[in-house]
């Protein structure tokens, strides 16, 4: 698992009704529903050392199996649960058509879920994670449920912050089919809304299940106190952490768990230096909109290092977003990276990038390239749409070339 960040510790939408109330524990095997698995549907079952594969026909269980042994694996060297205490395998289900996925998500729970969903019944061999295969998309969101599997798996009721933080935080923990490994990029998809909604009393996060009402952006906000945990440095934190997941009852209620959590981490932390160090943590974080202003200002001032590093980090926190794309581009042009240029500059076509712009990008590249063909094509469309911006320098840049 080389690929898993540097830094990180590793060595569903399902949550208690007292915050997220519009779900509830499942109480038979199909919640009452009369639903019945098409015909021509067949489930094999297949084994490892804790995960049970249900997969139809055309689907490889083994390959399955190994990503969830691996994914076990990370998440038990931080928590150390007794793999002897599970009750049951943990069983994942897969579909590969979406209208059965759906069919039977809805019939278990009333409505849909996109990608993935956890199943928690009171009897633990009904329990399953649910997943529709072959949506690149849902990637993330069978990361968030399959964390919630292996918590409640051992921990019915774990305190909300633990349950949900965690599972943000190994939501972007991935399998690369090829390679036979999970890799891990830090998510920071949160970090936008925690910034904006300024300091957070840490007691409000780590008490939620005994308050009435959600906090705002608990989510994001469970996220950023896991990962202050794990990512700041400090080892008294990160054991204060780990101690305290020794106290966790498997059948008591959440209100319990996070009581006698609190309890563990306020024997060993003062709240008030807690509160400091984790804003101070949150702070030096930044954002996919501040890596992206800094990057263009080192850019502007000829720092292409730093504008790299920058643009970089920002594409890690939205991989999909054509600015970090788009400069980098600039950046490989810069260093006489043509190919590569030319790469990124498609790239950020793909992603939605304005088409003028990156047109005449291309144009000026593939003029220093010494392909004048390929120059001449796309100045002509860059001027053709937006005349006003490119029509001169265009035309002026064909005639050079000519």
């Amino acid at each position: 698992m080389k690929n898993i960040k540097k830094g990180m510790v590793i060595l569903l939408v399902f949550a208690s009704s007292a915050l997220f109330g519009q779900y509830s524990v499942l109480r038979g095997p199909s919640a009452g529903s009369s639903y019945t698995l098409p015909a021509n549907l067949n489930f094999t079952a297949q084994r490892s050392a804790h995960y049970e594969a249900l997969v139809p026909d055309g689907v490889d269980g083994a390959l399955l199996l190994a990503e969830m042994e691996q994914r076990f694996e990370v998440y038990n060297r931080l928590f150390r649960f007794d793999p002897d205490t599970l009750q049951s395998a943990l069983r994942v289900r897969v579909f590969t058509n979406p209208r059965q996925y759906r069919d039977y998500v809805e019939s278990k729970l009333g409505v849909s879920r996109d990608g993935a969903v956890y199943l928690h019944y009171n009897s633990a061999e009904n329990r399953e994670l649910v997943v529709l295969k072959g949506s690149g998309e849902s990637a993330p969101v069978f990361s968030h449920q399959a964390f919630i599997q292996f918590l409640r798996g051992f921990v019915n009721q774990s305190p909300a912050w633990i349950r949900e933080g965690f599972a943000v935080y190994f939501s972007t923990l991935v399998y690369n089919e090829t390679e036979g490994r999970l890799e891990y990029e830090e998510n920071l998809s949160w970090l936008d809304t925690v910034k904006r909604a300024g300091p957070a009393n840490p007691e409000t996060i780590l008490l939620a299940d005994r308050r009435p009402g959600i906090p705002a952006n608990f989510q994001g906000l469970s996220w950023a106190l896991v990962s202050f945990f794990l990512e700041n440095g400090d080892l008294d934190y990160f054991r204060t952490l780990t101690d305290s997941f020794m106290v966790l009852d498997p059948a008591a209620s959440a209100l319990k768990n996070s009581e006698a959590v609190y309890q563990r981490l306020i024997r060993f932390t003062n709240l008030t230096s807690l509160s400091r160090a984790w804003q101070a943590y949150i702070a030096q974080k930044r954002t996919f909109t501040e890596l992206v202003d800094q990057g263009q200002k080192n850019y502007s001032e000829g720092n292409l290092v730093a504008a790299e590093a920058d643009f970089t980090a920002a594409g890690k926190i939205k991989s999909g977003h054509y600015a970090p794309l788009y400069y980098l581009a600039l950046i490989a042009y810069d260093r006489n990276d043509y190919a590569g240029a030319e790469a990124l500059y498609k790239r950020a076509l793909d992603a939605g990038a304005e088409r003028a712009l990156v047109q005449y990008a291309r144009g000026v590249n593939a003029s220093a390239q010494g392909d004048p063909a390929s120059a001449k094509a796309f100045l002509e469309e860059a001027a053709r749409l937006a005349p006003a911006l490119y029509r001169a320098r265009a035309d002026d840049l064909i005639r050079r070339l000519e």
